[in-house]
């Protein structure tokens, strides 16, 4: 019973998401990639959510933690664990398999919840030091500021959520991920 409900959810998750990634509004471009190239095994590793514009999953997400590894064939193995609904909530863990889409920037990935879905997974923003970036979507629906530590001091957080803003992103939707 719990697998197919865990399937229901992700099958609804990955249809909201395919419908909502091809409307971008008249008055706006779809949401690009940062078009520096990236190193991709610096990438790779532990990042802390410490905001985001939520998909349905995760709207009650603490200590929310994406890692990332580069398997040999290219693809990207991820995790994402967190704590649903409180500190002690139940743990949540996904499974996505990341697929480097822009081979020049490899800063746009498509991301696979459920086979044969993919969903455009954007690096937005990202540090010269590899400390925090941002995630978004083409249609701006879903972001993810994310840090290689749990906590950011305040003002690098407000500048976090001004670049959102700057970008298009309806801040107002943010919500901040506990982490402790």
């Amino acid at each position: 019973m719990k697998a197919v409900m865990l399937v229901r959810s992700v099958l609804t998750f990955l249809g909201g998401l395919l419908m909502v990634g091809c409307q971008t509004g008249p008055e706006r471009e779809p949401l690009r990639a940062i078009d520096r190239p990236i190193q991709l095994e610096r990438f790779m590793g532990d990042w802390y959510v410490i905001a985001h514009i939520p998909a349905f999953i995760e709207d009650e997400a603490y200590n929310g933690v994406e890692s990332y590894r580069l398997a040999e064939d290219g693809t990207i193995p991820t995790t994402y664990t967190f704590n649903n609904g409180g500190f002690d909530g139940p743990k949540k863990t996904y499974h996505p398999k990341g697929f480097v889409y822009n081979q020049e920037t490899k800063a746009e990935w498509r991301m696979q919840f459920l086979w044969p879905f993919k969903s455009a997974y954007l690096i937005v923003y990202l540090d010269d030091t590899y400390e925090t970036t941002i995630i978004g979507v083409p249609d701006r629906g879903y972001a993810w500021i994310m840090a290689r530590t749990k906590n950011l001091p305040e003002k690098r957080y407000q500048e976090l959520v001004g670049m959102l803003a700057q970008s298009g992103h309806e801040v107002s939707k943010l919500r901040r991920v506990p982490q402790r």
